[in-house]
């Protein structure tokens, strides 16, 4: 089966270069149908109900409106609905009021919801109370990002505001300061006009507020590659087995000549969990596209993976790959970071062994101690590997590196993925990561604090909350801090899968959506004792 899902992405992946896809050409005229007398026509029709935060009175993009008859309305990015239903026009219509991480008062009956009289070219707002530390600000990708506002005959704020490269759903993402531009990377992409869509990697630029692009707490333009239908187009298509092509870490640097490039490390997926292929890959500024340079044998004991962080340590400067913790790392110069065996596990087992859950080979000092260091051609261990060593009896919680707990109730978090920066404003490693197994599956994120990539971590503050959805492979823009660096930003992928959910968010579902973290807040103080980690 498997093996049929992968021949029918890259089917999709072929079909994406068809040119003019009449469906795609027509929803890229949208904007333009909508304007003139067309665009004040729906407005005054429309029923504006706008939703924002009590404390900030900023409009709550992902807050779900329904009726009691289950028709559903989704404010957009700038937190507001339009209604333009007519059955209920001139009618008293009760909404229930929900979304993730808010939460709208209840009434005696336990409903959380307001009843508004829906008239023509009325308005509403409700306040809702943002549970999570972190505040929700606008999706980046995906159709419709400002809908409701463009048929209110209002003014969104980006280029692209209904649809951007013909994207309708965008996997998670990759970025990286290339020529003074941030170089995105995006995994698996959607498009209207066929079920499948690009599955060689979608890549984009934008531009930073100092260089004419819009401050990162109003929204990222985003200008994608695309092919001649424009769909945003493979940017990595590297011909062979059938099946989606991913990158990772991707590292900016000079090449053997002083010239600035941009390298990743690529894989051919089979399944989710395996390979076809894998290797590093070279951007190409003429040809537009990665180019594979060197290959990485399936069963090599540590790769790139992660979001890289530049690190000066003694003399020499590294690319530290935070998955989310900085446990792998490589010289960042040209030779190094294309030969997969420069690269270096901060781990605890013997040099040269690879992980084995039933008989792990440790490193103990003579007193006992697990001795960590920085080894090459040697398994990293992880949340997972840390795990099962402590289950096994082979390990101790409290000896190992990757403590990470909550840091009010002491249970213990499993990150899955995530990045970690150095933040000035607070003077350490800073680390944004989602929980697998946690209240969702992979929709709880957590915030946490270290004075080196590689920890130790221990006490961390949950930031986002999701009801029974995903949010995952959250990452953070250090280009977008702000105040140095009070004010972080960082974005992830919702989306449905590996959730209970069956019916994904409209719009936002399979999408990246951005939040702020303020790292004054107080909530966030338990996770930023400098003492947490004891004498370690």
């Amino acid at each position: 089966m498997s093996g049929l899902i992968a021949m029918k992405r890259f089917l999709g992946a072929c079909l994406s270069l068809v040119a003019q896809d009449p469906v795609e050409l027509l929803a890229a005229q949208s904007v333009e149908a909508l304007a003139g007398d067309g665009r004040d026509a729906v407005r005054r029709d429309c029923f504006k109900i706008a939703v924002v935060d009590e404390a900030t009175g900023r409009g709550v993009p992902m807050v779900e409106l329904c009726t009691v008859h289950d028709v559903l309305f989704v404010t957009d990015s700038a937190g507001v609905a339009a209604i333009l239903d007519p059955e209920l026009l001139g009618r008293e219509v009760y909404f229930h009021v929900q979304s993730h991480g808010y939460e709208y008062p209840k009434d005696g009956f336990g409903f959380s919801g307001a009843t508004l009289t829906v008239v023509k070219g009325g308005s509403a707002q409700l306040s809702i109370r943002r549970i999570n530390v972190a505040e929700r600000l606008y999706r980046m990708t995906g159709a419709g990002i400002y809908r409701d506002s463009i048929l209110l005959g209002e003014k969104a704020p980006i280029k692209e505001p209904l649809i951007n490269g013909l994207v309708t759903g965008q996997d998670s993402a990759l970025a990286a300061l290339y020529h003074g531009r941030l170089f995105w990377c995006f995994g698996d992409t959607n498009r209207f006009g066929y079920p499948l869509g690009n599955f060689a990697v979608s890549c984009a630029v934008s531009s930073l507020q100092d260089s004419g692009g819009l401050p990162p707490s109003v929204g990222v333009d985003l200008e994608y590659f695309v092919d001649v239908s424009g769909f945003s187009r493979r940017m990595c298509p590297i011909e062979g087995q059938p099946g989606p092509v991913w990158l990772d870490a991707l590292m900016v640097l000079q090449d053997a000549e002083g010239k600035e490039r941009l390298v990743a490390r690529f894989m051919r997926v089979k399944t989710l969990g395996e390979l076809y292929e894998q290797g590093m890959a070279v951007y190409d500024d003429e040809s537009q596209v990665f180019e594979p340079t060197s290959s990485i044998p399936l069963d090599a004991p540590v790769v790139p993976k992660g979001h890289p962080l530049r690190v000066r340590s003694g003399s020499q400067d590294y690319f530290y790959f935070a998955d989310p913790f900085g446990l792998v790392r490589v010289r960042a110069d040209w030779s190094s970071v294309l030969r997969v065996e420069s690269y270096e596990s901060f781990t605890c087992l013997r040099q040269g062994e690879r992980y084995q859950a039933l008989d792990p080979a440790l490193e103990r000092d003579a007193e006992g101690r697990l001795v960590y260091g920085w080894k090459k051609h040697t398994a990293v261990i992880g949340p997972k590997e840390q795990k099962e060593l402590v289950r096994g009896g082979h390990a101790k919680a409290e000896e190992l590196w990757l403590n990470l707990r909550d840091a009010t109730s002491g249970k213990a978090v499993q990150a899955h993925a995530g990045s970690c920066s150095f933040n000035s404003y607070r003077g350490r490693y800073v680390l944004i990561a989602v929980e697998v197994m946690g209240d969702s599956y992979l929709g709880e994120v957590w915030y946490a604090e270290a004075d080196s990539p590689e920890g130790p971590w221990s006490d961390a503050v949950r930031i986002v909350t999701h009801d029974d959805y995903s949010f995952y492979n959250p990452a953070q823009r250090p280009w977008f801090a702000e105040e140095g660096g009070r004010f972080i930003y960082f974005d992830g992928t919702y989306s449905k899968t590996f959730s209970g959910t069956k019916v994904g968010t409209p719009r936002y579902d399979y999408n990246q959506i951005t939040y702020r973290l303020d790292l004054s807040d107080p909530r966030l103080a338990a996770a930023q004792s400098r003492d947490q980690n004891g004498d370690r």
